[in-house]
C-alpha cells in the first residue's frame, strides 16, 4: 500500500463518503486546487453527479469498501472521515480503512465507547454532567445514552427512578446514565492546526431535533434525532472558556493517545442560566453543524485569516500548506 510520505504532492486527491459534510468538503478541496472524489455507500450517486466540483464518484458497499483503498492510495488520496462514514461502516472497519486520514484516526474507537469518551473529557479537565454507575444510584432527571455516532438516535430521558429502571431493564447494549442538564445546547467547532501550532475556535451551531424542536404538542417522547442545524454566535465573554476547553481537549488527546489532535473537532455542551458550561459529548472530526456556514465562512475564521472560511476550506488550507512544506505525515494518520 502506498504510504503518504510517497505521495506526489502535486497530484493530491481529497475523498470522502458522499453524505454528511461531503458537499462542503469537496467544494472547498476543488476550490483550493485538489482533485476530488466522492464514495457512495448508498444509492445517492445521481444526486452527487450534479455537482461539477466532484471529479470522480466511486460506488461501494460497506463490506467492499476496503477494496477501494489500494486504488485511492495510488491516486495520492487523503480521506476525510465524518460521522456518516463511521455510522455506515462501524468503528472497527472505519478505523482500519487503509487510506491516509486527515485527522486523528485513533479517536474513532474512543468515540464508539461512551465511557471512554467521558473519561477523556474528564482527563482534559472539562466540566461534564454527573454520571451514575447504575439506575439505582441515579437521581433523575437523567438521560440514557447509547454508543456510537447516530445523531442523537437512541437517547432517552427518565424523570423518575421507576421510569429509569423500566427503560434500562431490557437494554442489551452498553449505555451511560447522565444527569440531564437544563440549558441551551451549544456545539462548538474547533480546528487543531499542526501547521500553525494552535487550536482555533472556529464556529458554533445548535441542533434541530425532530420531536424536541418540531411540532410535538406534548405527544412524543424526545428521542433527540437530529434533522438539521442552526447557526449560533455565543456571547464573547464565554469565548475564553471555550478556547481553554478546546486547548485542554487537544492536549488530553495527545497525552492519552500518544498522537496529536489533527483538524476539526467539536465539544458538545450545555450552558445553564448561571453560565455554567457542561460538556456532554465530543466529536473528534468534522461535524454536520459546520454546514451552517458553508460557502459564507464561519464568524470566527476571520479572526485568524482576515477572511471568512468554512470548515471545508480550513481543512483544504491546512492540506495545501502541508503539501507545500512536504509534511503531509504531520496532518494525517
Amino acid at each position: 500500500m502506498k504510504q503518504v510520505r510517497d505521495y506526489d504532492v502535486e497530484k493530491l486527491m481529497v475523498a470522502t463518503v458522499a453524505s454528511h459534510t461531503a458537499l462542503q468538503l469537496l467544494r472547498a478541496a476543488k476550490k483550493t486546487g485538489f482533485r476530488t472524489a466522492a464514495i457512495c455507500l448508498t444509492d445517492n450517486k445521481p444526486f452527487y453527479e450534479k455537482f461539477g466540483f466532484i471529479d470522480e464518484i466511486y460506488t461501494a458497499a460497506v463490506d467492499t469498501l476496503d477494496k477501494l483503498a489500494p486504488k485511492l492510495a495510488e491516486r495520492n488520496t487523503v480521506f476525510i472521515p465524518h460521522g456518516s462514514f463511521v455510522e455506515y461502516c462501524g468503528p472497527k472497519k472505519a478505523q482500519s480503512f487503509k487510506v491516509p486520514f486527515f485527522g486523528t484516526r485513533q479517536l474513532i474507537e474512543v468515540e464508539a465507547d461512551q465511557r471512554r469518551k467521558m473519561m477523556l473529557l474528564r482527563e482534559a479537565g472539562i466540566p461534564t454532567p454527573e454520571e451514575y454507575s447504575s439506575p439505582e444510584e441515579a437521581e433523575p432527571p437523567v438521560i440514557i445514552k447509547l454508543a456510537g455516532a447516530k445523531g442523537g438516535a437512541g437517547y432517552f430521558l427518565a424523570f423518575t427512578k421507576q421510569e429509569l429502571e423500566a427503560k434500562t431493564r431490557n437494554l442489551n447494549q452498553p449505555y451511560i446514565i447522565q444527569r440531564y442538564i437544563i440549558g441551551v445546547g451549544v456545539y462548538m467547532h474547533y480546528f487543531a492546526s499542526q501547521m500553525f501550532r494552535r487550536v482555533e475556535v472556529f464556529g458554533a451551531d445548535t441542533r434541530y431535533e425532530t420531536n424536541v424542536d418540531g411540532r410535538v404538542f406534548g405527544l412524543a417522547e424526545p428521542s433527540f434525532v437530529v434533522v438539521g442545524n442552526r447557526p449560533l454566535v455565543i456571547r464573547e465573554s464565554l469565548l475564553p472558556r471555550y478556547m481553554r476547553f478546546g486547548e485542554q481537549f487537544a492536549s488530553a488527546v495527545e497525552d492519552t493517545l500518544g498522537t496529536p489532535m489533527i483538524g476539526p473537532f467539536c465539544l458538545e455542551t450545555i450552558i445553564t442560566d448561571k453560565f455554567e458550561i457542561k460538556c456532554f459529548e465530543f466529536s473528534g472530526r468534522i461535524v454536520a453543524g459546520t454546514n451552517v456556514y458553508m460557502g459564507t465562512g464561519s464568524p470566527y475564521s476571520v479572526l485568524y485569516f482576515d477572511k471568512p472560511m468554512d470548515m471545508g476550506e480550513r481543512i483544504a488550507h491546512e492540506l495545501k500548506v502541508a503539501a507545500e512544506k512536504n509534511c503531509l505525515e504531520k496532518i494525517t494518520s
